[in-house]
Parts: structure tokens; C-alpha cells; sequence
């Protein structure tokens, strides 16, 4: 059975612990999806008639990718970019940084905080409710998301029975996997369309993790594309951005 594990260099992690540290200051006290600072919010060049809710990685925050989605500027798509609380991470000495769950080791054996996707999962089922409340039916709504945001992500469109229309994956990995790979454990959105990007240079979340992720869903799931990017490591680039908007457009334009 296959099984994919995180992978983080824990000397990059130490090396950027006050950046996280100033970070985490905007968002001690918010312990819950209650207490959640607002998600930054990116509205489109006209009417929003679809969205798309955006969780961004480990130690970093909702406007980093705002920024990102904002320069796409699409035309009727309502990107939505939520924060992470504050969490003690096991990797990183126990520190507070923003994250969507714990991260408790390197190695293939290194047990997941299950219970802490679950509760992201249930965070990011909120924010799908809320665009659905505010009139975008929920086949239009995508999520997605980078690195650990990507897996909350990937969880929740298939591993919760909440309806979403489609997933942006980048530099991710399949959390729970074992959970994936068991073919009487049901699988929910069998049949929506999903970008999985990843870098071929990527040190962080290897990119055989990233293959290992698309087999996984392409079992489930025909509509799934994987995509590679050369020279790219844990990162983004104007040529995945492009893919994205193509593949957002494609999928979510006006009828």
C-alpha cells in the first residue's frame, strides 16, 4: 500500500522561525473558526457568479496569495483567502506559527494529527457554506490551496461528503492516504475537474509525493490532470499561474 509522508528541512524551518514568530503575533487568541481573522478577499473584475477559496502553507498567511490571485484578475470569480490560526508545531520545537494542522515528524512513520485535518477540513467547509449562502451554487464554489493548505483541501473535497465544484492543488501532498487507498472507504466529488501542479525541483514536498498524490486521486477521481514544472522547487511560477487561470476560467466561466 502506498503511503506518503511530509517532508520538510527542518534547518529551512529554523532559519525562517522569526519570520513565523512576528506572524503568529497577528493571530494569538484566535483558537477556533469563530475567532478566525476575516480571510482576505479578492473580488473579481465584475459580478462574482463562482469562487474560489485559497489555503495557503505552513507559517505563512492569507495575503500572500491574495496578492497572487489578485494579479490573475478574473473576471467573475470571487477569490477567498483564509488565515491559519496559530498552532504549536511539533517540527519546529513546538513554536507557534500559523498552520492548518501539526506537523510531527520527517519520516515515513512519523504519525499525522489526523484529528487536526479534520478540524481544518471542518474550517474550510464553513467558508464553502458561507460563498454558498452568499448565492454561488455549490458546484461553482472551487477549493485549493499550497503545500499544507493544499492537503486540507484535498481532504475536504474528498474525504468530507461537502459538495464543492473543483480543486486547485499546488506543491501538495494526499493527507490520511491510507484513508484514500482503501477501496471500501467511500470517496466523495468522484467527478470534479482538478489542477495538481507541482515542481519538479521542489525540496520541501518531493515531487514523488506529489506523482503519488495524482495516482491516488486518478484511481477515484478520471478528471484529475497532474502538472510538472521545471526549474520550479516550493514555489509558484507565471507559468503555473497561467494554468490555474486557464483552468479556473475554463471551468467556472459565465454560462
Amino acid at each position: 500500500m502506498l503511503t506518503i509522508s511530509f517532508s520538510l528541512h527542518i534547518n529551512q524551518l529554523l532559519h525562517r522561525s522569526q519570520r513565523f514568530a512576528l506572524l503568529c503575533r497577528q493571530f494569538m487568541g484566535a483558537s477556533s473558526s469563530s475567532s478566525m481573522t476575516q480571510p482576505v478577499v479578492i473580488p473579481p473584475k465584475e459580478k462574482a457568479t463562482a469562487s474560489l477559496i485559497f489555503l495557503h502553507g505552513l507559517g505563512d498567511t492569507g495575503h500572500g496569495w491574495a496578492s497572487t490571485f489578485k494579479d490573475l484578475s478574473l473576471k467573475n470569480i470571487r477569490c477567498v483567502c483564509p488565515h491559519a490560526t496559530a498552532k504549536p508545531v511539533s517540527l519546529n520545537a513546538g513554536m507557534l506559527m500559523p498552520s492548518w494542522f501539526d506537523i510531527k515528524g520527517l519520516s515515513q512513520s512519523s504519525p499525522e494529527d489526523e484529528q487536526g485535518i479534520k478540524d481544518a477540513a471542518k474550517e474550510l467547509q464553513s467558508l464553502i457554506k458561507k460563498e454558498i449562502s452568499s448565492g454561488i451554487p455549490a458546484e461553482r464554489v472551487f477549493i485549493g490551496g499550497f503545500s499544507q493548505g493544499g492537503s486540507v483541501a484535498l481532504y475536504t473535497a474528498f474525504g468530507t461528503n461537502v459538495k464543492v465544484g473543483g480543486a486547485v492543488i499546488l506543491s501538495s501532498w494526499m493527507p490520511l492516504n491510507k484513508q484514500f487507498t482503501n477501496p471500501s472507504v467511500t470517496k466523495y466529488n468522484t467527478d470534479i475537474p482538478v489542477l495538481q501542479c507541482h515542481g519538479q525541483e521542489d525540496p520541501m514536498v518531493p515531487l514523488i509525493w506529489g506523482k503519488a498524490t495524482g495516482g491516488i486521486i486518478q484511481k477515484f477521481n478520471p478528471n484529475a490532470q497532474f502538472k510538472t514544472y521545471p526549474d520550479m522547487g516550493h514555489s509558484s511560477s507565471p507559468e503555473e499561474m497561467r494554468d490555474v487561470k486557464e483552468f479556473l476560467e475554463e471551468h467556472l466561466k459565465d454560462s
